[in-house]
């Protein structure tokens, strides 16, 4: 099949769809980025042009393949305690708490389940060293509907999980042998402990919250700086005051209104 031209204007018009529905932005030097990760699906689907698709990303009956589109889109590359100082902090935090008072701790653009899995695994370890109560909860949003359904499945390729420590493996995996030889599973008292839902973080938030912990970690490279502001602003009305916020070490600190105070890099807590 030849190859499909993508003009200007087709350029424009699904750069306009994917901000005012998932506040993705994509300036003039992405198009060729979104030609070559949309062209295959295109040509799968017996489409004959850009123009096609559109009309088909703006069709809100099919919002099953505007899903697919954003997941083309972003990049979802993650693995379990991913950054690991953050981690570190988090178990610091919760310890010199020496309190058993519920917890609620919110991966807010949660991807594959990485690290909302890694965060249930380190609770687990502290509950049951007596270090938090048993009563604590996690959890998980994203925009896609196709990475939610994998996070709840909970396989993961071996390698995914270099970072995780080989007593934890042992306590909190299941390692696949035949057809899933290189895979791993979650183990279910981890699973049962984190809880998945879509959410779009450019919309209002309603009905969550409020939250002692909130990671919100490289998601908001994809946002202009307006929408990061009001990314951020949005997702810490559900923050406690006191509570850690966590961003991706290389994002820096947003210039939101929200008062937040640098613990390190990456980490922050929300005034009170």
């Amino acid at each position: 099949m030849a190859t499909i031209t993508f003009s200007d204007s087709e350029f424009k018009k699904i750069s306009q769809i994917m901000y005012e529905a998932a506040g993705l932005s994509f300036n003039d030097s992405k198009k060729s980025l979104i030609q070559s990760r949309l062209a295959p699906r295109i040509q799968r689907m017996g489409l004959e042009s850009f123009g096609e698709y559109i009309d088909i990303l703006e069709d809100e009956s099919q919002a099953a393949e505007f899903q697919m589109a954003v997941d083309m889109l972003t990049t979802n590359e993650t693995y379990f305690f991913r950054e690991p100082k953050h981690y570190e902090l988090l178990e610091q935090e919760l310890t010199s708490r020496r309190s058993k008072e519920p917890l609620a701790i919110w991966s807010a653009a949660s991807s594959f389940g990485d690290e909302a899995y890694s965060t249930g695994m380190l609770l687990t370890d502290m509950q049951t060293q007596g270090r938090i109560g048993p009563d604590w909860s996690i959890l998980a949003t994203d925009i896609s509907h196709r990475v939610l359904l994998s996070a709840k499945e909970a396989v993961y390729p071996v390698d995914r999980l270099r970072a995780v420590s080989p007593e934890r493996l042992r306590r909190y995996c299941l390692r696949g042998d035949g057809e899933s030889e290189g895979q791993i599973l979650i183990q279910d008292k981890i699973r049962q402990r984190v809880q998945f839902g879509r959410l779009n973080l450019c919309q209002p938030i309603d009905g969550i919250g409020p939250f002692d912990v909130i990671f919100l970690r490289n998601v908001l490279i994809y946002f202009d700086i307006p929408t990061k502001i009001e990314v951020v602003d949005r997702v810490l009305t559900t923050l406690k005051p006191g509570g850690l916020f966590f961003l991706g070490t290389a994002e820096g600190r947003v210039a939101c209104k929200t008062p937040l105070q640098t613990v390190q890099p990456g980490a922050f807590r929300k005034g009170t």
